[in-house]
């Protein structure tokens, strides 16, 4: 997907209505889907609509 936005933490959090921090935990627990990518400074980056998938399906969303 060539040209697509990468998500960071950030967007991820301001997605879902949470702290960034609060994504990093779920990552470090298994919690986020595998990172679609990785920047070239090796941090995990994902497609939007990886994320919009994952929000709709993770077990106890609000």
């Amino acid at each position: 997907m060539p040209g697509r936005k990468l998500w960071s933490y950030v967007e991820i959090a301001r997605h879902i209505n949470v702290q960034a921090e609060t994504v990093r935990h779920y990552k470090r627990h298994g919690l986020l889907p595998h990172p679609d990518r990785l920047d070239p400074e090796g941090r995990p980056r994902w497609y939007p609509q990886t994320i919009r998938h994952w929000a709709r399906t993770r077990p106890g969303r609000r």
